[in-house]
């Protein structure tokens, strides 16, 4: 950590440090899950964790030409495949409408969320920072508050009392990992470059949203000599090999918010 900044690498373990624990990210979309945190994750697993994805929405307006019951297909079977490459060991998807999770839904959001955070024993979380600032898709900013309330509530005896008849005790998911699309509470950098190549080849298997997503560009970049001049190319520059400031050396990273277990 520098006194300047305040920000902390987090090195890279030898072994597997954290054999026996478990993540779950959440996150309200396939690809915000890749964009955000697919370096972090690969980390976590290498170093002994298992972990999870759960998606929030169904994805089905993410796609450029296509209706929303073949967008809700095809971003389902890429969100696997990148489940599948980043070693993840399951999917949840709770199908919530894309850009349309409501206020009136965090209550249902929250319960299911401390019904797996029990059920999975979650140590740690990773998601869209509740704290962050100018975040323009409700979804980000839903799904953050949701698992920030769940985190806690989940340990508490008097939530969901009846789940401990079933076998699901009370646990606090006392980690987190925040992530944010604008700069804020950043607190934690990951090194990325040991497994640059696999986030990179995770960001190409969505290819129904970077599709829309190179459309869009196109319709809002007319002049063809002062644009990218193809999806391959558009794909590379801002996903796959996007250029962040250098920091301490490092041009490949991953910044969160991170709040550390307490003692409590």
């Amino acid at each position: 950590m520098t006194a300047q900044s305040g920000i902390y690498i987090e090195p890279w373990a030898e072994g597997t440090p954290h054999k026996g624990k478990v993540f779950a990210a959440i996150f309200p979309h396939s690809d915000d899950f890749t964009f955000c945190a697919a370096g972090l994750t690969a980390k976590l697993i290498k170093e002994g964790y298992t972990g999870y994805f759960i998606r929030t929405t169904n994805d089905h307006m993410d796609s450029y030409s296509l209706t929303y019951g073949q967008t809700c297909h095809a971003i389902e079977e890429e969100t696997y495949a990148v489940a599948k490459l980043l070693g993840i060991k399951k999917v949840y998807d709770f199908d919530y409408k894309n850009h349309y999770i409501e206020h009136g839904q965090l209550s249902e959001i929250r319960h299911r969320l401390m019904m797996l955070f029990r059920f999975l024993k979650v140590d740690t979380v990773i998601t869209y920072d509740p704290y962050g600032t100018y975040e323009e898709n409700p979804d980000h900013d839903l799904t953050g508050k949701a698992v920030e309330h769940a985190c806690w509530m989940a340990g508490r005896r008097s939530d969901l009392p009846e789940s401990i008849d079933m076998g699901l005790m009370p646990h606090f998911v006392l980690e987190k990992y925040y992530t944010s699309r604008t700069p804020g509470l950043e607190n934690r950098l990951i090194d990325i470059t040991p497994v640059l190549e696999l986030k990179q080849q995770a960001i190409r298997l969505h290819k129904t949203p970077l599709d829309n997503m190179w459309n869009v560009y196109l319709e809002r970049h007319t002049d063809p000599n002062n644009r990218l001049k193809n999806y391959d190319e558009f794909v590379t520059r801002f996903f796959a090999e996007r250029k962040l400031p250098v920091y301490e050396g490092l041009t490949h990273y991953e910044k969160f918010h991170y709040v550390a277990p307490s003692n409590f």
